[in-house]
């Protein structure tokens, strides 16, 4: 009886446990892909139909550093006359 046992353990349960944990394995690489990269790809928002995050636009008064450059140039340039 112990060794139809392991005969059937052999030739059945042990490959079933072996393609679930394969195909585990692939479902969480899959998951893991789709959460982190794929999510954010253009093409993939467009063929699955995904929202494009909401684009703010940019104030117009917003300081740049050449300006702050300049800003800093006119001072000095005025306190030396």
């Amino acid at each position: 009886m112990e060794s139809s046992w392991e005969y059937l353990s052999l030739l059945l349960f042990r490959p079933l446990l072996s393609i679930a944990f394969v195909i585990s394995l692939l479902l969480l690489g899959w998951f893991l892909a789709w959460k982190l990269v794929l999510v954010h790809v253009p093409l993939v928002q467009e063929i699955f139909g995904l929202r494009k995050k909401s684009v703010k636009p940019k104030p117009e008064n917003r300081r740049r550093l050449t300006q702050f450059y300049n800003n800093m140039d006119s001072q000095t340039s005025d306190s030396n006359w």
